[in-house]
């Protein structure tokens, strides 16, 4: 199967999956080619999300691949990654619209809700009929808000009522459903509901002027006495641990994530040095572009090997915490040198959107700050070492 692999896949990582998963991840890589690509520079430069595509995901079958479900088992977490790393290649706004939807927020009603939850909400989310949000970031809360969040909750007879804010919330505008996260008064510990689009009291707003992921939709969303009936609230999401269940699992999908940016950013650059030519010659001749692309694939290879292992823990049910956060903080901080490297190859083409290489230097930005900041998971990563907290 070595025909089906990515020249910038230097070890042939893409050979631990089966035969039949490599020949699924190649119709999806033909899929996003022919029906994704085309599209994703005007989405991005216009900031708007092209919702005419989410009938095309649903089509392709790519949604919940990571969980059991009624007559379709998971698939392996390898594939996944995989998955993953191929919609970042292509876009990493496209592959953070469907990290959240199909890992943030579905894997929150996967892993902590009720068994009646889970049938009430997921069947129409796997169809993507139903998109979803996840409300935990707050505009005073980023790193802290596991200790500093302000949005809470109380139970008033058969409801819960709401108030607080949560920002840069993806898919936020138009998201049916939004799992948020807030501080019950009664215990003072942090519990997990689904709120539904259209419900009063709860507003979305589109946060302007961003220059990174700008397909993704980030809102800041208010609860204003929003109340939400009993039922809308997670069985299992009774406190802040078992929000770090859900990020455990999509951090590693960040890291995935981080390969397919570094990916996309190598191949535009490698097929921009065999065709631009310069004092006569392919730019791709010279020594110091050679080492620019040796570089990049140096640090694809480091960490597309790194992503490979955490599936690999995450299948036997082995990964821990600080291992999913050396990876997310490791391949998103490579991921910001290769996109450099990639856009410095292209001279001043390389701030043109036409060129595609803007847009993965832009968008690597989010990849390194978003689902815990490389200061927070080195401290993670740090306790685990050294047996001490350095958080304050």
């Amino acid at each position: 199967m070595t025909d089906l692999l990515l020249p910038a896949d230097f070890f042939g990582f893409q050979s631990l999956l089966s035969d039949d998963e490599q020949k699924e991840l190649l119709a999806l890589r033909e899929f996003l080619e022919s029906e994704i690509k085309p599209h994703v520079n005007a989405a991005w430069a216009s900031a708007e999300f092209p919702h005419d595509l989410i009938p095309k995901f649903a089509e392709a079958d790519i949604v919940g691949r990571s969980y059991d479900w009624e007559g379709r088992p998971r698939a392996s977490r390898l594939y996944t990654g995989f998955q993953a790393m191929e919609l970042s290649r292509v876009d990493p706004s496209m592959a953070t619209f469907l990290g959240v939807h199909n890992g943030l927020a579905m894997g929150s009603i996967m892993i902590l809700g009720s068994e009646e939850q889970r049938q009430r909400w997921i069947p129409s989310m796997m169809q993507m009929q139903t998109i979803g949000a996840f409300g935990l970031t707050e505009p005073e809360g980023g790193s802290d808000v596991a200790r500093g969040m302000r949005t809470t909750a109380r139970r008033d007879g058969d409801s819960w009522v709401l108030n607080g804010a949560k920002r840069w919330i993806g898919n936020g505008t138009f998201a049916d459903v939004v799992v948020v996260f807030a501080r019950d008064e009664a215990d003072d510990q942090v519990k997990t509901f689904v709120v539904e689009k259209g419900t009063p009291g709860f507003t979305a707003t589109k946060i302007e002027d961003k220059f990174a992921l700008r397909t993704v939709q980030n809102a800041d969303l208010t609860f204003t006495d929003c109340r939400i009936p009993a039922e809308n609230k997670l069985e299992d999401g009774n406190t802040f641990k078992d929000v770090n269940k859900v990020l455990k699992v999509t951090r590693g999908g960040v890291a995935w994530s981080g390969v397919g940016c570094q990916l996309g950013a190598y191949e535009v650059a490698v097929a921009y040095a065999k065709e631009r030519h310069q004092f006569g010659k392919a730019i791709g001749s010279f020594q110091l572009i050679q080492d620019l692309l040796a570089r990049m694939l140096g640090n694809v290879t480091a960490s597309l090997g790194m992503t490979v292992r955490l599936s690999q823990l995450q299948e036997t049910d082995e990964l821990r915490d600080d291992q999913a956060a050396l990876a997310k903080s490791y391949v998103t901080a490579r991921g910001r040198e290769t996109v450099g490297w990639a856009r410095e190859l292209f001279g001043g083409n390389g701030i043109v959107l036409d060129f595609d290489v803007v847009r993965y230097f832009n968008d690597a930005e989010a990849l390194y700050s978003y689902e815990g900041t490389r200061e927070m998971n080195t401290l993670i990563v740090g306790r685990s070492i050294t047996g001490m907290s350095a958080f304050v």
